[in-house]
């Protein structure tokens, strides 16, 4: 299904289906069934356009090509349930974690460590938790784990990882950085070889010397809230996150605060945006612009924050089966999903519950297409847009 326009891959985890769809027009190129992909471990951008993901049902790795012959080049078995999913900066050497899947309390310890271009995958056991991983590249890839409670950075050689024996052994790390317990978000910057992680506190950060980590500043929120979430924008090298405030209670959900937080990494300058109350969580970063969905008992939006500052809501159509007011925005409820590329102005939100995708051109916030889909998109589904050389895969994390 070779396709030089932009690809917009949708992910149904709970019916088993992926789309992929040329964008703005919303034409359906592809399509695999029987394939229920991780929604926590998300969609990873690979060189050349492909996207890795894992099938949770199945437990395998799967490497998505829109360009070739068949979307599905390649194929691994994993470990499962995949809780996070990142690569080396040079999209060969790939890790999964393991974590709570659809458990009341997290069980596994498994880690899943594949070479793309030898096909050695190996597994082993590491420490139970959700833990969250990047792997940083060099002569010597390192593959580092966030752990919580108590809280670390552990770092491993990805290549005894790759040489272990069968049987799935226990590891030890090289060496361990200690972090609050509440670390939620990671994120790597490849040019330095520095890896965040979000906390409380703020952003910890700690760069690679020789095989192990060595401590840097914290990188405060300067808000009166913190983030889950963090993401490396490739194209104007900043971290992004989305800052959650006010009472913890997720039935007062309707009342969190929300915003958009930007962390230069040359000038060290951050910027907090705000964005209105209610559910914002996961964000999209196209050419000019970072889009992010807000739900809200008194109308959804998309928030366009463009380059200059500038912020456009674009108001989007209900869907049934929202979270309302006096219960919580996670279980039993319909969400959205957010997809951009780097080198597009195009932005893709999800409609769940109704399978509709909104195309949306981020430069006047029009919409351009609304395509519905073969399945409901349940809980929002998962979405990722990639052009061919968008440098997406600068961000070596899934998102």
């Amino acid at each position: 299904m070779p396709t030089a326009a932009p690809v917009l891959f949708v992910s149904d985890h709970v019916d088993g289906s992926v789309h992929v769809l040329t964008v703005p027009d919303g034409t359906v190129a592809g399509r695999l069934t029987g394939r229920h992909l991780s929604e926590h471990a998300g969609f990873l951008a690979l060189p050349g356009g492909r996207v890795a993901c894992v099938d949770d049902r199945r437990g395998e790795l799967l490497v998505l090509d829109p360009h070739g012959d068949g979307l599905v080049e390649l194929a691994v078995p994993v470990a499962v349930p995949a809780e996070h999913l990142a690569c080396d900066p040079s999209g060969r050497r790939l890790a999964v974690t393991t974590g709570l899947g659809r458990n009341t309390e997290v069980w596994s310890d498994l880690l899943t460590v594949v070479d793309l271009e030898t096909g050695e995958a190996a597994r082993v056991r590491t420490r139970a938790g959700e833990p969250g991983v990047t792997v940083l590249g060099g002569d010597d890839p390192l593959l580092v784990l966030r752990h919580r409670e108590p809280g670390a950075l552990a770092v491993h050689r990805f290549a005894d990882l790759l040489a272990a024996p069968p049987g799935c052994p226990p590891v030890t790390p090289c060496s361990v950085l200690a972090l609050p317990d509440d670390g939620h978000g990671d994120a790597q910057d490849p040019v330095p070889g520095r890896v965040f992680a979000a906390t409380g506190e703020g952003v910890h950060r700690a760069r690679r010397k020789d095989g192990t980590l060595v401590a840097e500043a914290v990188i405060p929120w300067d808000a009166p809230a913190r983030g889950w979430y963090l993401r490396l924008d490739t194209r104007r090298r900043a971290l992004w996150s989305t800052l959650r405030g006010g009472a913890p209670d997720p039935l007062r959900w309707p009342e969190w605060t929300n915003h958009a937080w930007r962390h230069d990494l040359d000038t060290g300058h951050t910027l907090v945006t705000a964005l209105g109350p209610g559910l914002v969580f996961r964000l999209a970063l196209a050419q000019c612009h970072t889009a992010f969905t807000r739900i809200h008992p008194d109308g959804d939006e998309l928030v366009l924050l463009g380059t200059d500052g500038a912020v456009r809501r674009c108001p989007l159509p209900a869907m049934d089966g929202t979270p309302r007011r006096g219960g919580t925005p996670w279980e039993g409820v319909q969400r959205r999903a957010v997809a951009a590329s780097p080198g597009s102005g195009w932005i893709a939100v999800t409609r769940g519950g109704h399978g509709e995708v909104h195309i949306v051109d981020a430069e006047t916030g029009q919409e351009a297409a609304r395509p519905r889909l073969s399945t409901p998109l349940h809980h929002g589904g998962h979405v990722m847009l990639r052009t061919r050389g968008d440098g997406a895969d600068g961000d070596p994390v899934g998102r």
